[in-house]
């Protein structure tokens, strides 16, 4: 088998600037074979997908990858370090990819990959900073990125390195890979014409956070010039049968009335909410009924929006901290959500090379006969997410999907079965 490229995405929804970095990534691993990692249902910034994950692993496949794979929930909607982690464990536990490519705003490897050995060995003097930033009340992630920046002792060299969020995302992954001791070998790719949270159009490109703003707006004209058009299909078919969600606000009453059932106890067990922040939460859902206005009384320096949300999808899931910590006990597994004829070869010598690797491509069969309960216990939190999720669907809000879904099939000849 010739080079494996991985790649680590979420695909909300896929527009050309994935669709670049798919065949970019080819390119430069000069692979011919394409595995991506994409988070599910629900996504690490405390969102939803605008559609399901079998739409989207439907679009990567229709665009150069050759075989998707979901990554957990407890992963997929967890920060950026777990969120990487689980990621850079899943592939490296394939035993066949050679390369790893990310988008970044700052394509040289060196920089990159001197945060992630210092955030990798945390050296004394490193962590002192960190505890000094911590005391001062700021999020961790802005105190970690205040300490990095006073350690390296070039603030003009390196501030803009983590202002960007797929620098912040690249850095994790070579923390990950230092961390597993891996063998597979990184490729940056830097971002064209548009950055992550860009709202401007530029030469038919645009962030996946634009056209989400876009669609929450129900301006749809022009969206088809920014996505590959089988993808923009896929995304338009979805629109019309009524199976997607525009945000997490679709899912508010239901997180709200979980919140008012939940004691102080129960709320202070979710991963996240550390140092009293309990009683801030039960303090918001007791005089609240969105989420907007439940994430501005809640937020602080210390806790950003964004970990607000996660925190809300921590509710709407039923995760606790003991879920969060299991992971640590879980061995990957392989959850298929798509492949063409490339990708079937590629499960092929996967089961070849990790033999003792499970291969999930139908979840009733494996639920039949899964060994392992941490593991069950994980694929059953991505279960219940699905479920979760189509109760937000114009219509046909059908359960149990992950059992009765046909794994995506593709081929130039018989698109998207």
């Amino acid at each position: 088998m010739t080079n494996v490229v991985g790649i680590i995405g979420e695909y909300n929804p896929f527009h050309n600037g994935h669709a670049y970095h798919v065949a970019k990534s080819k390119e430069e691993a000069q692979a011919d074979y394409c595995i991506a990692v994409i988070s599910g249902n629900f996504v690490q910034r405390g969102n939803v997908s605008l559609v399901d994950k079998w739409e989207k692993a439907s679009m990567a496949l229709s665009c150069g990858v050759d075989l998707v794979i979901e990554l957990p929930t407890i992963y997929s909607i967890s920060s950026a370090e777990n969120f990487s982690y689980g990621a850079i464990r899943l592939l490296d536990s394939l035993n066949i990819v050679d390369y790893l490519s990310f988008g970044c705003e700052t394509p040289s490897l060196e920089i990159l990959d001197k945060f992630a050995d210092i955030l990798y060995r945390e050296p004394r003097e490193f962590v002192t900073l960190l505890n000094h930033e911590l005391s001062k009340g700021v999020s961790f992630p802005k105190a970690r990125e205040n300490a990095l920046l006073i350690y390296l002792n070039d603030i003009r060299k390196y501030v803009n390195v983590l202002s960007g969020s797929n620098n912040i995302l690249a850095i994790e992954y070579l923390k990950a890979l230092k961390k597993l001791k891996s063998s597979i070998k990184p490729i940056p790719i830097k971002r064209i014409n548009v950055e992550h949270n860009d709202t401007e159009i530029s030469n038919h490109f645009a962030s996946a956070s634009a056209i989400r703003e876009r669609i929450i707006q129900n301006k749809l004209f022009g969206l088809s010039s920014l996505m590959p058009y089988d993808a923009y299909r896929i995304l338009y078919q979805n629109f019309q049968n009524g199976h997607y969600i525009k945000d997490i606000s679709r899912f508010e009453r239901e997180i709200i009335y979980i919140l008012r059932n939940m004691s102080l106890e129960e709320i202070a067990n979710l991963p996240d909410v550390t140092e009293g922040l309990e009683h801030s939460i039960k303090e918001a859902a007791n005089s609240c009924n969105t989420v907007q206005e439940f994430v501005n009384i809640v937020k602080t320096k210390r806790y950003t929006a964004t970990r607000i949300q996660r925190i809300l999808l921590y509710v709407l899931l039923g995760i606790t901290k003991k879920d969060m910590a299991n992971c640590a006990k879980t061995p990957p597994y392989i959850r298929v959500l798509g492949m063409n004829n490339k990708g079937k070869d590629l499960l092929s010598a996967i089961s070849h090379t990790s033999p003792n690797l499970p291969i999930i491509t139908s979840v009733k069969k494996f639920m039949d006969n899964a060994p392992n309960k941490h593991i069950v216990n994980m694929l059953n939190i991505d279960i219940h997410a699905t479920d979760v999720y189509t109760l937000g669907f114009q219509k046909d809000s059908w359960a149990n999907l992950d059992y009765t879904h046909n794994l995506v099939t593709y081929s130039d000849n018989n698109k998207n079965k």
